[in-house]
Order: C-alpha cells, then structure tokens, then sequence
C-alpha cells in the first residue's frame, strides 16, 4: 500500500476510488472499502481511497474533534483491507471552498478516475452541492460512474464515527469495540512517570498518547499491551490519580503489565481497551489502593486469561 499526503505527489490511471474521513475504519465504512478492493481488482485497477485531515468538522466549525485514528493508524487499517493507495489530503478552509466540479475535475486528471463510490449520506464541494445526484451528474461529463453504498446498521442503528467516540469518551469500549469490529487502541512511548509504581511494587508504563485522539473517560480497563509483536495482559489507569495527585490537570495513560518486569522506556506501546471495570477512587490509605489494585489484576487476569 502507498500512503500520499497531497493529491500533487503522484498520479495514476483508471483508479476506483472512494472518498471520506473513514475516522476509525468502522464496520460500516469496511462495507464500502471491501466492495471497493474486490471490485477495483476484478477490474485490474487501483482501489483507491482519499481522506481528510483534520476532521473537516472541526475546520469548519471550530470544534476540537478529536478522531479515533490518527493519519497512519488509519492507512494501517486501511492496507489490511487491500486499498492499493490512501491519500491523505490536509483540509483547509481554502479547500471547503473548491466547487464540486472543479474538485472532481482534479481527481479525474490524478487519477483518471472511473469508477467513485461513496456512502449514502455522502457531499463534498463548497457548501457540500456535490451529493450524490449532482456527483454523477458531473461523472457523466468527465467520463466516471457513481455508486451510492447504503449505511450498515446494527440492532443499535446506523454505524457512525460519532457514535463510537461518544462510546469511548464515555468509557463504553466494549460496544465501541462491536462496531469497530477491534479493540479501540491509543500508542505513544513509554515515558517516565514519578516512579511511585515502583516504590509500592506495582509498577506502570506511562504511556505519552496522542492528544488528537479520543480518549476513554477515567477509570481503570482491561487491556492488551503490545510492544511490537509481544502481547501482554495489562490493567490501565486513565486519570489523575487522585489519592496522590488530586490538582493534575491533564489525565494520564499507565499500564501494569502483568508478570512484566522489563525496562520499556523508549519503547512504542500500543494498548487494545478490552473492558472497563470501574471509575478512577481515592483511597483513605496506600493500603486500600493496594488491595484494590490486587483485585483489579486479578479481574484483568480472570477476563483475558
């Protein structure tokens, strides 16, 4: 797979392409992605698949959105799902002002384009004039087709990205991780903490996660930790820790490893949120931290082992 970050860097020809921010590569948008690669490669053509970043939401109307995949992790995603090539193309509010036309002209010249699918609720151009009627009224002048893909819904509904950031900014990761179809993850370097973990014997990796992505609300989850292919179970604090650090401002990611006693500092880990148990308490003494700790790991060992 090949990941392009302007449509200027590279050009093709014959291209099946879709276009959207796919925050999450949820089930619904595998739909669309999957009928893309399938179709795209019986026809001996690229499948390509164009993406925004930022949020386009959040140009504009100011509103800090924050995503559930970062660029990458989102072509990553993306290249398991057998897309030959991912453009991600910066948005701007110069670029919410190109007219439908002239947008779709570009993609046709890069990318000599033939066939577009797009979701049903799907517009882009100024003002969003170009819906899904006037997007194959234009692919009839530059010679392209249009395929309308229906919203896949569960018991629940419609399967979108807001639901989902809603669910884990909420702590529901479970039923984020149903219309996902994964676990939700946050990555970064293991960082140093305070090195009070140590100091009771329960030591945590804390993790310096990426501040654009949605994180789950404070308390305590069961967890997969991985460090490049190695897999451990890890029960995970995301908050302030309260009993010793109740004016910390900006919550902090830790994970215990279990039946773990390397030095990570420096490493990337990823970390797969599997459950939450409980909120995030302040303790009367380090005793009761410790003995809830102790059930914690326990609980964690019990879901996963």
């Amino acid at each position: 797979m090949q990941h392009y970050h302007s449509l200027e860097e590279f050009s093709t020809t014959n291209a099946w392409l879709t276009v959207g921010v796919f925050d999450g590569v949820h089930r619904g948008h595998r739909e669309i992605i999957r009928k893309l690669t399938s179709e795209a490669h019986a026809d001996h053509a690229p499948a390509v698949l164009l993406t925004f970043d930022p949020h386009p939401a959040s140009v504009l109307t100011g509103r800090d959105i924050k995503c559930l995949t970062t660029p990458d992790e989102r072509a990553d995603l993306l290249a398991e799902l057998g897309v030959d090539i991912v453009i991600t193309q910066r948005f701007t509010p110069d670029l919410s002002t190109v007219p439908a036309y002239e947008y779709m002209s570009r993609l046709k010249e890069t990318l000599g384009l033939s066939r577009l699918l797009i979701g049903y609720d799907f517009a882009l151009g100024r003002g969003r004039e170009g819906n899904a009627a006037r997007l194959a009224e234009i692919g009839r002048e530059l010679n392209y087709s249009v395929e309308v893909i229906p919203a896949l819904s569960d018991e629940s509904g419609v399967i979108s990205s807001t639901e989902i950031r809603k669910l884990v900014s909420t702590g529901n990761v479970g039923e984020a991780a149903k219309l996902l179809g994964y676990n939700y993850s946050l990555s970064g370097p293991v960082i140093h903490g305070d090195g009070r973990g140590h100091r009771i014997n329960i030591p945590t990796a804390n993790v310096d996660y990426p501040q654009k992505k949605v994180i789950p609300a404070n308390g305590i989850y069961v967890c997969w930790a991985w460090l490049g292919a190695e897999k451990f179970m890890a029960a995970t604090n995301i908050g302030f820790n309260p009993t010793f650090t109740p004016d910390k401002k900006t919550p902090s990611l830790e994970a215990h490893l279990l039946d773990f006693t390397r030095e990570i500092y420096g490493r990337e880990m990823k970390l797969e949120f599997v459950a939450r148990l409980r909120d995030e308490l302040k303790f009367n003494s380090v005793e009761a931290l410790l003995e809830q700790i102790q059930d914690d790991i326990n609980k964690t060992r019990g879901m996963l082992g």
